[in-house]
């Protein structure tokens, strides 16, 4: 039944998104998790305190988020019991759990805006969906900014959470966007959040490491259906320079379209003032991304998605048919 309901909420999702007016009435799960994880962070995670009593705290706090999500979708799930009404309301609960129809959007608006208004429009564009300062970015790096954050975020904010949405449910699911949403807030490394944010971002690249894996196959696979995409060049990138990445997933899938659109993807960054330096994804490929780089990234991610929810698909009924046997 778990991958029946992730198939389901990865179709509601994909057709729908989650409307606007739904956030404006009663927000979104992301916004009720990120202000919990902010009262703890308010609560628990106090200056004063010794390096490893924050360390401490931060363990109590992500146990308290999980625990408390947990708990609560365990308790939906019981209430609407099995039936087949059940799995149709579970599944658009859960479609708030990916963002298929959201990531598209926010990147295909930065190809729109440098292609309608300038390098300006398209810095305010990207400055949507990555942390990075906009300001020091060319058009180059905003298209390549775009790409990155198209691969890192298809992998943790669609495959992950329905991968665990068929692993374990709606708990396993929201579990999961719960411990995401954890990592985003508190787990960088600043000084406020090294040691409170540590079990955090931890435990984020604990979870997410098959979904990373996965989504890299998933684009590799993908590049059959898109021309000019090279199957073979993303697989030797994906094997050669994925575990050179600072982050232990994120150089996945962006390795994966680095080598299947020829790019040199990732490479040293600017947050917050501060140079970060990082191995390149496609070591040797065009750093002079384009507009038409990104809608042909967004190509793959399409056809990506549509292989995933074809693998849930029938990784759902091959469940029934054991069921029935």
């Amino acid at each position: 039944m778990f991958f029946t309901l992730a198939f389901f909420s990865l179709l509601i999702e994909r057709l729908c998104g989650y409307p606007q007016w739904l956030v404006r009435a009663i927000g979104h799960p992301v916004i009720w998790i990120g202000t919990m994880i902010g009262w703890l962070d308010g609560k628990l995670n106090r200056a004063g305190q010794s390096f490893a009593r924050r360390k401490l705290m931060g363990v109590v706090a992500l146990v308290s988020i999980l625990g408390s999500v947990v708990f609560v979708t365990l308790g939906i799930s019981w209430a609407l019991g099995t039936s087949l009404f059940a799995l149709a309301i579970l599944a658009v609960i859960a479609s708030s759990l990916t963002a298929q129809k959201s990531l598209e959007d926010h990147v295909l608006a930065v190809a729109n805006a440098l292609d309608a208004e300038g390098l300006t429009a398209g810095r305010k564009a990207v400055s949507m969906i990555v942390g990075r300062d906009p300001d020091q970015l060319d058009e180059p790096a905003v298209c390549r900014a775009a790409i990155e954050s198209l691969a890192e975020n298809f992998s943790d904010g669609i495959t992950a959470p329905a991968l665990w949405l068929g692993i374990g449910g709606l708990a396993g699911g929201a579990a999961y966007k719960a411990a995401n949403t954890a990592d985003s807030m508190i787990g960088h490394r600043s000084e406020r959040h090294e040691a409170f944010g540590w079990a955090a971002a931890r435990f984020d690249d604990l979870i997410n490491l098959p979904a990373s894996r996965l989504t890299a196959l998933l684009f590799v696979l993908s590049c059959f259906f898109v021309p000019g995409a090279s199957a073979k060049d993303a697989w030797k990138t994906v094997w050669r320079d994925a575990k050179k990445h600072r982050s232990p997933n994120a150089g996945w899938p962006e390795a994966a379209m680095a080598g299947a659109l020829g790019l040199a993807l990732a490479g040293p960054r600017v947050y917050g003032g501060t140079l970060v330096p990082d191995h390149f994804m496609g070591a040797g490929g065009r750093r002079e991304a384009t507009p038409t780089d990104i809608r042909k990234a967004l190509k793959l991610a399409r056809f990506a998605d549509i292989l995933m929810i074809a693998l849930f698909g029938l990784l759902a009924l091959t469940g029934l048919l054991i069921a029935r046997a």
